[in-house]
């Protein structure tokens, strides 16, 4: 199960992706511009392979507010979905 201390702040992700990995299900956070408004969009999917070379169809992704409250509700989410992004 993954937790707040698992991430780093979101100063770094609004620089850069962050990426990691939690017993087989893959993830990366990435801040970006909705309507002028930062969002935290986060993607999941299975190993072995990274962001680039999974298929798209193998990856799942949700918005998020671009807050502390916002990534708490993004790590909940990704709990939720781990069991269904590891059988892929």
């Amino acid at each position: 199960m993954l937790t707040r201390s698992d991430f780093l702040s979101l100063n770094f992700v609004k620089k850069e992706d962050f990426t990691g990995s939690h017993q087989g299900m893959r993830f990366l956070l990435r801040c970006e511009t909705v309507e002028d408004e930062k969002k935290l969009k986060v993607f999941l999917w299975g190993e072995p392979y990274g962001f680039d070379a999974t298929p798209e169809e193998q990856k799942i992704s949700s918005l998020f507010s671009f807050d502390e409250e916002g990534l708490h509700q993004a790590i909940d989410w990704m709990n939720v979905h781990y069991e269904e992004v590891r059988s892929y």
